[in-house]
């Protein structure tokens, strides 16, 4: 794999307006819990999968954790304060399930809500609006012991969990996100291992999935319930991409609907309509897999929504044959390959095509008519500092410039889309990959804590005041 140089993406840019969104179009940027709040042992909070996962030989690059990560959790007015001059309206974040709940059962921790309730003050006093992520994978390992997400208990446990935590926090905040990214809770941590809590098992993963969902759900309900008349924004985050086929061939395309079935209509199809897709249910059939779904369940699932939130990174060519052309794989089951292109990647080894940002918008407006906010978007590059101090990453501003012009184009196209949040705000604790990946428009020296802008942050400061200023009604 040949990564793309920041030279070789990078061009100046210059901040301006962006035509085509409205006044009320949101600007944010997003950020996690155990990514960046650090004081993983203090104030009553437990052990969530991730504090157990770092401690795994081999892991996590150079065996890193998030015990102080970016100390967010000391030095959070400071945080906010950055945010506020950044000049977006919005700040997403995560609440940290383990340190409301310790133990994932049982009443509040006071001393943890009292931390995100000291947030969302200083959040207010700068007039930036809190967005709230109930669970950004930070399962409280208590339960991860009684079985995960596989084990139908644990959505039970979550609604509890969103329950204290609207109770508490419901009355200062009206937008409210119950799963971030289920496909990667699944997925990657129960059938490939990458991530926490390790496992391997594509059966239980798909336990996981269903329990996600379930969890969603009941916890939907309940945040619905305590609302009342007051006002509510509700959604789910998930992070979707395109499937494109190779070539036109009918295995090509085969490949793709696979794809495309079990990373994106899995699970918007039973939150919006209440139903799992035939085909994927049949193809998971055909490999002896089942969803273990309950009377009920599906009903719970699709309790309305009012945004879908998108976390966009990249979209994919798919091939329906392996590398010597064969349909089949050595188990006799069909080949769905993921085809590189000779494209400009991210330092993740991710292909930047912001047009498939515009293409993937526009079919979730087609299939699933729902207002959409872009919660996650942006990229890891290997950030240079510069003698003074400063971090010239034309490549990140490359990025984030060419990927809001998709939204616009959506927009214009007719796509609800209705905001756009950058990951991250700062550089942060990036899971599996340890402090190796910079995805912040502001540096974290993690030596010292120090915040630095990045050339990227100024840039997004200056496009949303003039984007802002420059918009109609």
């Amino acid at each position: 794999m040949k990564l793309i140089t920041p030279q070789a993406y990078a061009r100046s840019i210059t901040p301006r307006a962006v035509t085509g969104l409205p006044a009320d179009f949101r600007w944010g940027v997003a950020t996690a819990a155990y990514q960046i709040e650090g004081a993983a042992a203090e104030d009553g909070r437990t052990a969530s999968i991730w504090d157990t996962y770092c401690r795994v030989p081999g892991a996590v690059v150079r065996g890193e954790n998030g015990d102080v990560a970016c100390d967010h959790y000391h030095r959070m007015p400071e945080d906010v304060q950055l945010i506020a001059d950044l000049g977006v309206d919005t700040y997403r974040f995560s609440l940290a399930w383990p340190r409301i709940q310790p133990g994932g059962r049982g009443p509040a921790n006071q001393r943890g809500l009292d931390f995100y309730k000291r947030l969302i003050d200083e959040l207010d006093a700068k007039g930036v609006t809190p967005w709230i992520t109930l669970y950004h994978w930070d399962l409280p390992q208590e339960l991860e012991d009684a079985g995960g997400w596989p084990a139908r208990d644990t959505a039970y446990r979550f609604a509890e969990y969103a329950q204290l935590a609207y109770d508490a926090l419901g009355d200062r905040v009206t937008h409210w996100t119950t799963l971030n990214e289920p496909w990667c809770s699944a997925m990657l941590g129960y059938a490939y291992g990458v991530q926490a809590p390790g496992r391997k098992d594509f059966g239980q993963a798909l336990d996981a999935v269903h329990h996600l969902l379930l969890g969603h759900g009941l916890a939907a309900r309940c945040l619905r319930g305590a609302a009342g008349d007051h006002p509510l924004e509700l959604g789910i985050t998930l992070n979707l991409g395109t499937a494109t086929p190779e070539t036109d061939s009918e295995a090509d395309r085969e490949a793709c609907r696979r794809a495309d079935g079990l990373g994106r209509r899995l699970y918007l199809d039973p939150i919006v309509y209440g139903r799992y897709p035939e085909d994927v249910l049949d193809d998971l059939a055909a490999t002896g897999n089942r969803l273990p779904v309950q009377d009920g369940d599906l009903e719970a699932i699709s309790t309305p929504l009012d945004v879908l939130g998108v976390n966009f990174y990249r979209g994919t060519l798919f091939s329906g044959a392996d590398e010597n052309g064969s349909p089949v794989d050595a188990d006799g089951r069909p080949v769905t390959r993921a085809v590189e292109r000779d494209l400009p990647r991210t330092g993740m080894g991710w292909e930047i095509i912001p047009s498939e940002l515009t293409e993937l918008l526009l079919r979730l407006e087609d299939d699933y008519h729902l207002p959409t906010v872009i919660t996650e978007n942006g990229a890891a590059f290997a950030d240079t500092v510069a003698e003074d101090g400063a971090v010239h990453d034309a490549d990140r501003t490359t990025y984030l410039a060419d990927h809001i012009d998709a939204v616009a184009a959506a927009r214009a196209q007719g796509a609800d889309v209705r905001g756009y949040f950058a990951w991250s705000l700062m550089d942060n604790f990036e899971w599996s990959y340890g402090y190796d990946k910079r995805f912040g428009i502001v540096r974290v020296d993690y030596a010292t804590q120090e915040r630095t802008l990045k050339d990227s942050a100024k840039w997004y400061r200056d496009t949303v005041r003039l984007t802002r200023n420059g918009a109609t009604q």
